[in-house]
């Protein structure tokens, strides 16, 4: 049977709105995972009293007139609970990461034996760890608040759609609710490694 024409080009038409959503839950849940892996990233800047190799990331060294990421200079193990040991494939490399470590903020002096660095790991007194935590519920909420300001510009953009007669209402709603649904997903998994974080934060 031969479709009328209208209803051809309708349905080309729904079709064309409802990629257009498609598209744009999956543009939605692909910037909800780079929030938190940018918020976990965050996180790993607050210091505990525990030796973790992310500790060092962020800092770079001076690697023959390029700065480097230490994680990319050298191998970084965990021998004791509170000591790292940087190990750089180089040896020539010792004195600059060296020296970009003292000149970082994590306000600890590496032991250097030639070959290697040592960081001890100084415990966290009790103020510093409630200041930490202080620190971690901040950038936790700020992670809630991206994740919840995406939801925001993506409905934005559904209702916009809805508007210029290019999406339906039904639609646009069927929508709304599966954004909803990754917003839930995705402050819960901040929320879970802001958890773990924050143990590790009151670990004595």
């Amino acid at each position: 049977m031969k479709v009328p024409k209208r209803t051809l080009f309708s349905h080309v038409l729904w079709r064309m709105y409802r990629m257009s959503l498609s598209d744009l839950a999956k543009e939605a849940e692909q910037k909800m995972k780079k929030t938190v892996e940018a918020t976990q990233n965050d996180f790993a800047t607050i210091r505990t009293g525990r030796a973790n190799p992310t500790l060092l990331d962020g800092i770079t060294a001076d690697y023959y007139g390029t700065q480097t990421p230490i994680n990319q200079l050298a191998t970084i193990s965990v021998p004791e609970s509170r000591q790292l040991v940087i190990t750089p494939y180089d040896r020539g490399a010792v004195a600059a990461i060296e020296k970009a470590i003292k000149n970082s903020d994590i306000n600890i002096n590496p032991v250097n034996d030639g070959s290697s660095l040592r960081l001890s790991i100084p415990p966290l007194t009790e103020e510093r760890r409630k200041e930490f935590v202080k620190v971690l519920n901040k950038k936790t909420e700020e992670g809630r608040v991206s994740i919840r300001n995406i939801r925001r510009d993506v409905n934005d953009q559904s209702k916009a759609l809805v508007k210029k007669n290019e999406a339906s209402e039904d639609e646009a709603k069927r929508f709304q609710d599966q954004i909803q649904k990754l917003t839930d997903k995705y402050v819960s998994e901040v929320d879970h490694i802001a958890k773990a974080k924050e143990a590790e934060l009151l670990e004595v």
